[in-house]
């Protein structure tokens, strides 16, 4: 087998979900960041509209965001359905990570390309960015909770109406022993040969 080939399929199959919670609280390089954020724009695009945008946090900054979406958690929700457990949770969330990339698809002006593919082409971006990850032994988790995929989040993005948040990727270190893959439906059940 292609050793090239060998190399990638390892990557993929040993990539895990770290929750932010259990990473440690140590410290990546920028210049780490940076590189994955430059596999990310590698990601497959139709006619080039590179739909990806990257806001990354670190520092006081994580900090502030992770109040900022707390707050925004408990302003636009209901009070006879909002938890003080989950504005703890959104405030705290990203204590021991290192950075925060927020993820956003930024639709090209008058693009005759699909919504759903420049969605597709931001999540392939994703993928790198976690596969890149894997690759370092960074511990890594694409998330969508909270305000994630809700207007005021948008808002705050200052986004537009076609635009959309893909998620929040926690990056950081963990000194937690990796897990078992898990998979609920056989392969074999997934797919179709057709002759």
């Amino acid at each position: 087998m292609n050793h090239n080939f060998e190399m990638i399929a390892s990557i993929i199959r040993d990539r895990r979900t770290v929750k932010a919670a259990s990473m440690n609280g140590k410290i990546i390089p920028d210049a780490t960041i940076s590189k994955l954020l430059a596999l990310a724009d590698c990601a497959p695009t139709h006619a080039r509209t590179e739909p990806w945008r990257f806001n990354v946090y670190r520092g006081e900054a994580l900090t502030s965001f992770c109040k900022d979406h707390a707050q925004m958690y408990w302003d636009n929700t209901a009070e006879e359905v909002r938890k003080q457990a989950t504005f703890d949770s959104l405030s705290q969330v990203a204590d021991n990570a290192s950075h925060l990339v927020v993820v956003m698809m930024k639709r090209t002006p008058a693009a005759k390309i699909p919504w759903n593919e420049e969605f597709a082409a931001t999540a392939a971006a994703v993928q790198n960015i976690l596969l890149g990850a894997e690759a370092l032994q960074l511990a890594a988790i694409w998330n969508t909770g909270g305000m994630a995929l809700k207007q005021p989040m948008k808002d705050y993005l200052q986004l537009e109406a076609d635009d959309c948040v893909m998620g929040f990727i926690y990056l950081g270190y963990t000194d937690q022993p990796k897990r078992e893959m898990v998979r609920n439906i056989p392969l074999a059940a997934k797919i179709n040969w057709v002759s």
